[in-house]
């Protein structure tokens, strides 16, 4: 993993007075081009490494900067302790724990107690409490196909439950809202297509190599366009649903209506995906208006009793 080589790189430019591009590439089994990117990443952190060309040419930290352990603070090293440790609940593999071994050896003696007591103020879980049993094993695959540049092939579900089998060129994995996904270039689309790993089944690495496109990062900020898009509704809940509501909309959308309800000024767009959210509320949530949306409701919720007297 890349935060992984970039520890290395930095314990190992902290070690020698000079090393070269190729020898950091054979190194790390990556290519030439690849360091080139993570002496930049390192640089960009605020370690300013000196490249220079020709015979016994190399890289090196700069002479006029001398970086030891007191260039990272308590609260840095509580970051990084803090942000390994979260990562690891959810992508496992020796790199990791390499990593926080590297990041721990930073450590002085006298400050280790603090550090520690800051490193676990804030828990962060990625792993969910339940849920599909392949993302596990798809992310160490997929994991796999990143760091060698290999393609994948899969058979993807997608809207309405269309399977269509997919070979894709891997370029990052996303963990958005709690769910997995990949973003990669799609040979049957010829373009770039975000992946949810929960719709994925069958996935295997295949054997062929790709060379790396200029990358397109998946667009995951929506703010300003579902604000286009939502409209409120009033809905009046009880408060025994209260908690899951507060996952869509602030408390300040919220009126007492008596001592057991509330009136809410809820966001919503007119699709399936909205509708079956007041669904999941039950009969602890009622559509007060606009009227059309209460009379989808009721459309809806007759074709679920018929379901089930049939």
């Amino acid at each position: 993993m890349k935060i992984d080589r970039l520890v290395s790189m930095i314990m190992i430019l902290l070690d020698k007075e000079r090393i070269g591009a190729q020898e950091l590439a054979d190194m790390f089994e990556v290519s030439p081009r690849t360091i080139y990117r993570d002496i930049d990443t390192i640089n960009m952190a605020g370690i300013p490494v000196h490249s220079t060309s020709g015979v016994g040419g190399g890289f090196e930290i700069m002479r006029n900067y001398k970086l030891d352990k007191k260039v990272f603070s308590t609260a840095d090293l509580s970051a990084l302790l803090m942000g390994l440790s979260s990562l690891s609940n959810t992508v496992r593999g020796d790199e990791l724990v390499n990593a926080l071994a590297k990041v721990k050896s930073f450590i002085p003696a006298d400050k280790a107690k603090d550090i520690e007591l800051k490193a676990n103020q804030i828990h962060i879980d990625l792993s969910p409490w339940t849920g599909n049993r392949n993302i596990q094993p798809y992310l160490e695959i997929i994991k796999t196909a990143l760091q060698e540049s290999r393609v994948i092939s899969f058979q993807y579900s997608a809207h309405y439950g269309n399977k269509t089998a997919r070979v894709v060129e891997p370029y990052q994995l996303v963990l958005k809202n709690s769910h997995w996904y990949l973003q990669g270039y799609c040979h049957k689309r010829s373009d770039y297509r975000l992946f949810k790993l929960s719709r994925i089944s069958n996935l295997q690495i295949k054997d062929e190599f790709f060379i790396p496109r200029d990358y397109q990062k998946p667009i995951l900020e929506f703010s300003d366009i579902l604000e286009t898009m939502q409209t409120k509704i009033k809905i009046r809940i009880h408060k025994a649903v209260m908690d899951r509501v507060l996952d869509y909309c602030a408390y300040e959308e919220f009126a007492p209506d008596g001592d057991e309800y509330y009136i809410v000024d809820f966001p919503f767009i007119e699709n399936d995906y909205y509708f079956d959210i007041l669904l999941s509320f039950g009969n602890k949530c009622e559509c007060l208006e606009p009227l059309y949306i209460r009379t989808e409701m009721k459309r809806r919720i007759h074709d679920i009793a018929v379901l089930y007297e049939n």
